[in-house]
């Protein structure tokens, strides 16, 4: 059932509209806890201490020697009652940019209290030592944030998929086994229904959840990610992920397929395999604060110029961009937008907060533009391509966000 609060109809919403209710809901009840705004964060929630403890009465947890959490601050009583338990505590590196754990080392004869500040964000910082790929580390338990969750264990993150591409990182190292147990801490008005349609097979899944009034064991019969799927993975993730390569060689060493996602031949005849992430961002400056918000208006390439006198009377449709890189210029991403031939009647910049609006006079372009957007990254960021809320039930081409 949905969390009271929440008028949640599970088939129709997209994973991205379950976010944005989440999130709304969290900050518009009282219930959101520093860092805010929540929006685009695994939530911080008053009670996320307290469900924490519940990890205590797991007996998963009380057996584990090496235990995996991610940083987020809903975990941080978490990362402390590990390492008050004298348990391996590793913590995913900030998008997996230097390797995939870091051990949180407090130092010798730590109190309470600096064992309270290694489990902060600061103290991961300090008190990290490296885990490289040949440590031959065993995870027996691992601690996932979550945006939602369902009582049957499907699971919806913030939508940049480092949770879910962790898990397959450590399934292709050998760190975690089929029956590595997994398990998330949410505030009760995050479990909802999650419609099973929303799910693809990179999804992880969790198999107990811990509340402040609840510890739910979902029995999750849906299988977790069996491995790194190659085939959906960009040249540009890629770049962005320097362990990710090394486990690329190795696994193509030993004979798997590791053929990327713009590297098959199934994309070839494709306007986007014409565009290549690296043309397009090697013109991005480094980042700095991006313009606020302004309408643009884009001129039409087709023979027939739109009359802007005319825009007030036709419907607009608008396109959601969201997740655009902080460097990304607006005229950079009109000369992707023209490349892919996706001409809107006016484009609405708000660089500051990474998103962008199209709006279309037509509704057939816009879906049109919906198509030709989708799966399309931009300096290592997997753009978020829907319609603009309020707008999502207008005929069919509305296209979830990447986890």
């Amino acid at each position: 059932m949905a969390a009271p609060g929440l008028a949640l109809p599970s088939a129709a919403r997209s994973k991205w509209d379950i976010r944005e209710e989440v999130w709304e809901h969290l900050e518009a009840s009282g219930l959101a806890e520093f860092p805010r705004p929540v929006r685009g964060r695994i939530p911080n929630f008053k009670g996320s201490s307290h469900a924490a403890t519940r990890l205590l009465s797991l007996q998963e947890f009380r057996a584990a020697r090496a235990v995996k959490i991610n940083p987020d601050a809903p975990q941080r009583n978490a990362r402390f009652l590990t390492l008050e338990a004298r348990k391996t505590l590793l913590v995913p590196t900030p998008r997996l940019r230097n390797g995939l754990f870091n051990r949180i080392v407090p130092p010798p004869g730590a109190t309470k209290e600096m064992l309270r500040r290694c489990a902060t964000s600061q103290g991961v910082r300090d008190f990290s030592v490296p885990v490289g790929l040949d440590s031959k580390a065993q995870v027996d338990l691992v601690v996932v944030g979550s945006v939602a969750v369902s009582e049957k264990g499907w699971r919806i993150g913030k939508g940049e998929g480092y949770a879910d591409m962790e898990y397959a990182m450590m399934v292709s190292m050998g760190a975690v086994q089929e029956d590595t147990p997994v398990v998330t801490i949410v505030h009760d008005c995050q479990v909802l229904d999650i419609a099973e349609e929303l799910l693809g097979d990179h999804d992880l899944t969790v198999d107990y959840i811990l509340t402040p009034t609840r510890t739910i064991q979902t029995n999750c019969k849906r299988p977790k990610p069996q491995g790194i799927m190659w085939h959906k993975v960009s040249s540009e993730m890629l770049g962005k992920i320097p362990i990710l390569k090394t486990l690329r060689c190795r696994e193509k060493q030993a004979g798997k397929d590791v053929t990327l996602q713009d590297e098959h031949p199934a994309l070839a005849d494709t306007k986007r395999a014409a565009i290549s992430d690296q043309k397009v961002m090697a013109a991005l400056p480094q980042p700095r604060a991006a313009p606020g918000s302004a309408p643009v208006l884009l001129p039409h390439v087709g023979r027939d110029p739109v009359n802007p006198k005319s825009e007030g009377s036709d419907t607009i449709t608008t396109v959601f961009l969201g997740n655009l890189p902080g460097s990304l210029r607006v005229s950079q991403l009109k000369s992707v937008l023209r490349e892919l031939q996706v001409v809107p009647a006016a484009l609405k910049w708000q660089g500051a907060q990474h998103r962008a609006f199209l709006d279309f006079r037509e509704q057939g372009a816009a879906h049109r533009a919906l198509c030709s957007l989708q799966g399309l990254s931009l300096g290592g960021n997997a753009l978020r391509v829907e319609l603009a809320k309020g707008q999502r039930n207008q005929g069919q081409g509305e296209i979830n966000s990447h986890k």
